[in-house]
């Protein structure tokens, strides 16, 4: 219910203490104590869905936190939920928000509440992880309310302002709370919070339950039915009269919410406006900079100040004009563009608004600052200002649009290449083999000793960032070995991708392509198959023995399962090669549905409520070879050999006919909480307890190609858990029922393993 005004007398208690807007965040959602949680990490909103699960193990809320495949399901998850009349929190950024776009409008078209804090960053290409508001500006046509957050205790507070403001019977929209990222999100500020979650939920209120939902069978609904043009339209002014009304809501319950917290949160806030000649238009953390310098001129006499919104959705249009009633020159700063529009999304909008007031002569100038999280020092605000003090004493914009911080390329400064470029016969040793059987149709492979190979040059080049002990590099090095002549490799988002391609430097000595981690595969099949056209064309002329390999790994099965089943469907000439450390590495070991069951994630953490991940991992192998593709293996570096004829198979089914998947177990020291030298036991260990058997299909048919029972070798699955700090909590007596639940499994799948190894036909 709502704390009316004439009731509230004195403020709650409040605890003051130092945290982040995504600490900040997961407090408010856990005193919230939402009903549902779907979520896919991405930085640097990630944090927000950690410790969440970190509290969940602690016992401190019941929210159901339920990890998607992508971030476009997480929103399903979401929506599906809220269509119940739960109470739903999610948490993205980026290509995340990007990814889930076509399911925002949904949420708001047919009126269901829900919560999302949008952790600013910029959207790819190129990636860069920090933070801009290129994604907030794409949010703003989805029909959600927003607000902005300029600190992390604005944070906390719009979002429990947030809730109480979607669930309203005059707007019933879902909210976005946005706020900067690595700016806001991880720097810590001094906050305050209520001591008592009953206090937060009081001033939220019950749950609204007079509203249609699909919970109650005795009163079925329909739910996104199609309508033509008359329908639509009235549907669609509907929404926008709740949008609108939004602004309204949110004014009234800031007014409450003062209140109750002494926190006051205007529509706009406004920094020494009242006589201001000269002011910024800021959004977020670039606001709470350009004060100091608002404080450094004003004691030079000079009358500037600074406007930054709470609200951007429903635009304070009405708010926005009567701040510049008497300001000469504003200068809108833009964390983003809206390329071509001479000025991105804020500058047109409050030009708009000043059209309505024929009185208003404000001079705007627009700037795209800060991209890709390039710092806003208080040398910037200043030059910020004196820029629009310039405009303000000629009387016009000499520049009215232009980016600022940019600056032009110098030829003297461009890098000279390290490594002479490699190719064709550079990478082929004429050593390996393979050979088809006519009878059989199988393949055979003839590779020398080990030691023959190491001559063949790496395709990666030292120098790369990645972990030390970190098992991606030696895994695909010795993978290549067994690949004769040039390639064309695709690296989607992931450890492996990062560490070898930070701008300007490049440690691939050959062709790499990257893209996001949903859309890989089917990149790459389009690469294969315009390379195949231009030769069949005569329009390039260049040698066909190139392999085309996809590396995937850090969750990419995951997030681009759908593509690479599709790919695989239309048997492209390619290799789908899977490094699979257990996790989402490059986000900081976050659950992958390849973590196997009961292991510690930064998601699936280990606590008094819980025991690690819930769920058995996902059989990637089995699934890509039900897609019927020529050739599926496994591998891993601690049996060489076997790698490398894989290998070699590999790039002869790619090359005569068709899509190749392999997947790679290789080691992650600093998430598995391993030593660094245990790298090969591990996987050996992995191998030999059967979690990893290793073996291959090949054209339908099934066979092991080591089985440690046969050599004497199996080993119990806890000798290999022993080595893992992750899995170590396994072995413990409180703890012997889920470790047989995972042994069970285990001796499932390898069981049926050695039944298709033995029929043909399975």
């Amino acid at each position: 219910m709502a704390l009316l005004e004439e009731k509230v007398t004195t403020k709650a208690e409040q605890v003051t203490a130092f945290q982040s807007g995504n600490e900040m965040a997961a407090f408010a959602a856990a005193q919230i104590n939402y009903h549902i949680m779907g979520y896919f990490p991405i930085t640097p909103s990630t944090e927000i869905a950690q410790l969440l699960d970190q509290m969940k193990a602690r016992g401190e809320h019941d929210i159901q936190l339920i990890p998607a495949d992508g971030e476009h399901g997480s929103a399903g998850i979401c929506y599906g939920a809220s269509v119940m009349g739960a109470r739903v929190f999610n948490a993205t950024s980026a290509n995340g928000l990007m990814y889930m776009l076509e399911q925002l409008p949904v949420q708001s078209g047919t009126r269901f509440p829900m919560v999302m804090n949008l952790v600013t960053r910029s959207i790819s290409g190129p990636l860069d992880i920090r933070g801009d508001h290129s994604d907030l500006y794409f949010s703003l046509n989805t029909g959600w309310v927003i607000l902005t957050a300029r600190t992390p205790q604005a944070v906390y507070d719009l979002n429990i302002m947030a809730l109480k403001i979607a669930e309203h019977e005059d707007v019933r929209l879902p909210v976005i709370v946005a706020y900067d990222g690595f700016f806001t999100s991880h720097q810590k500020r001094k906050v305050q919070y209520f001591k008592d979650r009953k206090v937060v939920q009081a001033f939220v209120g019950e749950r609204p339950t007079h509203f249609p939902n699909a919970a109650d069978p005795r009163k079925p609904i329909t739910i996104g039915a199609h309508m033509n043009g008359d329908d639509l339209i009235n549907n669609h002014y509907q929404q926008s009269e709740a949008l609108y009304r939004a602004g309204d809501v949110f004014k009234q319950v800031a007014r409450e919410y003062a209140l109750l917290s002494g926190r006051e949160y205007p529509v706009l806030d406004l920094y020494q406006m009242d006589d201001a000649e000269v002011a910024l238009f800021l959004i977020n953390s670039a606001a709470e900079t350009a004060k100091d310098v608002v404080d450094k001129l004003r004691a030079k006499g000079i009358k500037v100040g600074v406007i930054s919104p709470n609200i951007i959705r429903p635009f304070p249009s009405e708010e926005i004009r009567k701040a510049l009633k008497n300001v000469k020159a504003l200068l809108v700063g833009e964390r983003a563009d809206s390329y071509g529009a001479n000025g991105a999304n804020m500058t047109h909008e409050i030009k708009s608004a000043l059209q309505e007031d024929p009185d208003n002569r404000t001079i705007v100038l627009s700037r795209v600052f800060g991209l890709g999280g390039k710092d806003f020092y208080a040398d910037d605000a200043e030059a910020f200002f004196n820029l629009a003090i310039e405009a303000m004493e000629k009387g016009y914009a000499e520049k009215p649009f232009d980016y600022f911080g940019h600056v032009p390329g110098r030829p003297e400064n461009k890098l000279k290449q390290a490594i002479e470029p490699m190719h064709g016969d550079a990478f082929k040793t004429g050593l390996i083999q393979v050979t088809q059987d006519e009878e059989t149709k199988r393949l055979k492979v003839k590779i020398p000793p080990l030691r023959a190979l190491t001559a063949k040059p790496k395709r990666i080049a030292s120098g790369h960032g990645a972990c030390p002990g970190c098992g991606i590099f030696p895994g695909l090095e010795l993978f290549f070995k067994g690949i004769e002549g040039d390639v064309v490799v695709l690296f989607h988002t992931g450890c492996a991708y990062v560490v070898t391609t930070a701008y300007p430097y490049s440690s691939h000595k050959q062709t790499m392509i990257h893209n996001l981690f949903q859309n890989g595969p089917a990149t790459l099949s389009g690469s294969v198959e315009a390379f195949l056209e231009l030769k069949r064309r005569r329009e390039i002329d260049v040698s066909d023995d190139v392999t085309f390999v996809m590396v995937t790994g850090d969750g990419g099965m995951d997030i681009g399962m759908g593509s690479a089943i599709g790919t695989a469907l239309r048997n492209h000439k390619l290799i789908i090669l899977e490094y699979d450390n257990e996790g989402y590495m490059n986000t900081g070991s976050q659950m992958s549905y390849s973590t196997p069951m009961g292991h510690m994630t930064s998601t699936t953490g280990v606590g008094k409520t819980q025991r690690g991940k819930a769920f058995h991992h996902k059989d990637t192998p089995q699934i890509m070879a039900a897609t019927n593709i020529p050739y599926v293996f496994t591998g891993t570096e601690a049996f060489p050999q076997d790698l490398i004829k894989k290998a070699a198979k590999a790039k002869w089914y790619a090359k005569h006919e068709g899509t190749v998947y392999g997947k790679l177990l290789i080691t992650c020291p600093l998430n598995w909480k391993s030593e660094e030298r245990y790298g090969e036991k591990i996987m050996k260990a992995a191998v030999d307890s059967c979690f990893f058997p290793l073996y291959e299909v090949e054209r339908g048919k099934t066979t092991i190609t080591y089985d440690p029972e046969e050599k004497n070798k199996r080993i119990p699955l806890s000798e290999w858990l022993k080595y893992m700090g992750k899995a170590k909590h396994l072995l413990k007596e409180e703890n012997r029922d889920l470790l047989e639940e995972f042994e069970q499994e285990v001796e499932r799948r390898w069981r049926r393993l050695k039944v298709m190894h033995e029929h043909p036909y399975l």
